[in-house]
């Protein structure tokens, strides 16, 4: 193949498992419905069982439910009828994936699962199949063409799936009101627990690291207080201690190119008024977030009476792996 040709075919690839998503579109329906509330009400767990690539599929669509708050596992067919149909419970609800819906080891297990009398949910493109009329609800996950040119790999049918099982996924993570918070105790190791769990209070800078001065400090002692905390900036209060500006190297570099005319300058001259602040109980995501949208590198945390907590340097949070998805 020329180079060409590969980038051609690696595009007509694409096309072809777009299409079949797109296509999935008119499958939402009144039967989807049905598979989204009885899961909803489900006091079991959505068991999911495939063969082959169908399996693999029905894997990832597990752990995806389980890490969007709905319980599932997944049930190898052939596993099931040498002792593991032991796991389904009456309370279950079981989704059966066969792209034919003649999957033989699928349509043993269904017969099982039958005299079980739990809730069957059929994920195949024949509607007509066996597994397609004896299942109580019919998700259609037909494709009009497999990107495979034999038409032999399952491809566009199994992204397809997987794209289904999402569909499902978070609508039920929607419906349940599962939140960022809820995520996050699912998730809580690596940077994406980081970015959903870690407090502000928990990483800012804080006590005699604050780089505080009053607003009748003179430059040379503003300057001498941001070089020993090393932080680029301080805080200016005043009298009571209450944040009322902030002061960084960028401020004083900007006034030497005006004038060399300092010395009698104080504080309070030359800071910033309405500094960016945060409270120390929001997300330290956030605070990243909110450094990146005004193109700061620091944040002040303030108590409720408006005094100085705190500082949060955007280098600390990038390091602490926040970095933004």
């Amino acid at each position: 193949m020329t180079d060409e040709e590969i980038i051609l075919k690696g595009k007509e690839v694409i096309r072809i498992e777009a299409e079949a998503v797109a296509n999935l579109d008119e499958s939402i329906n009144s039967e989807f419905v049905k598979a989204v509330d009885v899961i909803y009400h489900s006091v079991g767990r959505v068991v999911f069982t495939g063969m082959g690539k169908s399996g693999l599929i029905a894997r990832k669509i597990v752990a995806t439910l389980n890490s969007t708050g709905t319980p599932a596992i997944y049930l190898h067919p052939t596993d099931a009828l040498h002792g593991d149909l032991g796991m389904v419970r009456q309370e279950d609800v079981v989704v059966l994936i066969s792209k034919s819906g003649s999957t033989e080891e699928i349509l043993n297990l269904l017969s099982m699962l039958k005299r079980l009398k739990v809730t069957l949910i059929a994920m195949t493109e024949n509607k007509d199949s066996k597994l397609g009329t004896q299942c109580d609800i019919f998700l259609n996950i037909a494709v009009k063409e497999e990107a495979c040119p034999y038409d032999l790999a399952p491809t566009a049918s199994t992204t397809a799936t997987l794209a289904m099982g999402d569909a499902l996924s978070i609508t039920l993570l929607q419906r349940k009101g599962f939140t960022a918070e809820d995520f996050a105790y699912l998730h809580p190791g690596g940077s994406l627990g980081k970015r959903l769990s870690l407090e502000i209070k928990e990483i800012m800078i804080s006590g005699d690291r604050i780089p505080i001065v009053n607003e009748n400090t003179s430059i040379k002692d503003v300057i001498l207080e941001i070089t020993s905390k090393r932080l680029g900036t301080t805080c200016v209060v005043d009298k009571n201690g209450l944040l009322t500006g902030i002061i960084t190297d960028g401020d004083l570099r900007r006034l030497l190119e005006k004038t060399l005319e300092i010395k009698n300058l104080t504080a309070k001259d030359i800071m910033s008024h309405n500094p960016k602040v945060m409270k120390e109980n929001y997300l330290a995501s956030f605070a990243l977030q909110q450094m990146e949208n005004f193109k700061i590198t620091t944040l002040v945390i303030r108590s409720d009476e408006n005094k100085p907590i705190g500082i949060v340097h955007l280098h600390d949070l990038i390091n602490l792996g926040l970095r933004q998805r």
